[in-house]
C-alpha cells in the first residue's frame, strides 16, 4: 500500500471503444483514399473488421461488424471469409470470432519497440516497491493504449492489459498526454472522443477538461480520482526520451479505499517520477 519500501458497478462501455464511434469520427472509416494509389482499401478494411471485435462481445455476427464498422455486409462477409481461410478468425456459422493467431499481430509490435520492453522491469520494480498496479500507455487515435502492465492484484471491475484501450480525457494517463501536446493539438485529441460521465465525478465539460490539461502542463503530473470507475485513483506522469520528447505515460493506480489522494502524491509521486526518469533515459529518438 504505497509506502516506499515494498510490495460498483463499472461502466464497460468505456473499454475498447466499439468502432462505430471510431468510424464516425474517421469519415467513412478513413477508408477513402481516392486518388492515392498506394492505398490499399482492401487491406485497410480487414483492419477495421478486426478492430470491431475489441469490445466486450466476443462473437459478432455479420451485421454486428457491419453495424460496427460502417462497411457494408457484403464487404464484411468477404473480409471474415479471408481472415477465417487464414486462420484468424472462426465462425459457427453464424456469428464470427477472433482466433490465438490475432496475436502475432500485436506481438509483432510489443516485441520489437522499445518502450514496452524498457517499460516492463521498469513498472515491475516500481509496482514491487508501492505495491500497486503500475502501467506504461501511448496515445492513439484520441485513447491511450496499454503497451506495459504490472499489476499486485485487480483494482478494478473490467480486467485491465497490455493493449487495453481507455479515453484519454477521463484518465490520467491520457491526461499526461495530453497535457505534454501543445493546447491547439491537445484540444483536438479531445474532439476524437465524446465526452460522456462514467461515474459521477467524471468531468465531460471541453473548458474544465482544458483548465484540468494546463494545471498537468504547470504541475507535471495528472491525476483521475474516480472518474472512470467508482473506488479507482491514479496519478501519471510523462515519460520523456533522452532528447525530452514525450513519448509515453506512466502510471500508479490504487482502491480509493485504501490510498487516497494526499498518500498518491506524497508517496507514490516521488517514485513514479523516477521510474519515468530511468526509463525515458533508456528510449532513444526515434529516426
Amino acid at each position: 500500500m504505497l509506502h516506499s519500501k515494498a510490495p460498483p458497478k463499472s461502466s464497460r462501455a468505456f473499454i475498447a471503444p466499439r468502432a462505430a464511434a471510431a468510424a464516425a469520427a474517421d469519415s467513412g472509416n478513413g477508408l477513402n483514399r481516392g486518388g492515392d494509389p498506394d492505398f490499399m482499401t482492401s487491406l485497410a478494411r480487414g483492419l477495421h473488421v478486426i478492430r470491431a471485435f475489441s469490445g466486450v462481445d466476443r462473437r459478432l455476427t455479420i451485421a454486428d461488424v457491419s453495424r460496427a464498422t460502417g462497411l457494408t455486409r457484403a464487404v464484411v462477409r468477404r473480409c471474415l471469409y479471408t481472415l477465417r481461410e487464414l486462420g484468424y478468425a472462426a465462425t459457427d456459422g453464424r456469428t464470427y470470432s477472433l482466433q490465438p493467431r490475432v496475436l502475432n499481430l500485436g506481438y509483432a509490435y510489443l516485441s520489437t519497440a522499445p518502450i514496452p520492453i524498457a517499460a516492463q522491469p521498469v513498472l515491475e520494480q516500481l509496482s514491487e516497491q508501492l505495491g500497486e498496479a503500475t502501467s506504461v500507455a501511448v496515445l492513439d487515435d484520441g485513447a491511450v493504449v496499454y503497451v506495459a502492465r504490472a499489476a499486485t492484484r485487480r483494482i478494478m471491475a473490467v480486467t485491465l492489459g497490455v493493449g487495453s484501450r481507455l479515453p484519454a480525457y477521463c484518465t490520467a494517463l491520457g491526461r499526461a498526454l495530453l497535457a505534454a501536446m501543445p493546447p491547439e493539438q491537445a484540444a483536438r485529441e479531445l474532439s476524437k472522443f465524446e465526452c460522456v460521465a462514467h461515474t459521477r465525478f467524471t468531468v465531460t465539460s471541453r473548458q474544465r477538461l482544458e483548465e484540468i490539461l494546463a494545471e498537468a502542463r504547470a504541475e507535471g503530473f495528472a491525476v483521475n480520482d474516480q472518474e472512470l470507475e467508482i473506488g479507482l485513483r491514479a496519478i501519471a506522469v510523462p515519460v520523456r526520451n533522452v532528447v525530452g520528447t514525450t513519448v509515453a505515460a506512466m502510471n500508479v493506480s490504487a482502491q480509493a479505499s485504501r490510498v487516497t489522494r494526499r498518500e498518491l502524491l506524497e508517496n507514490a509521486l516521488p517514485l513514479l517520477r523516477a521510474a519515468a526518469e530511468r526509463l525515458g533515459s533508456q528510449l532513444a529518438p526515434s529516426r
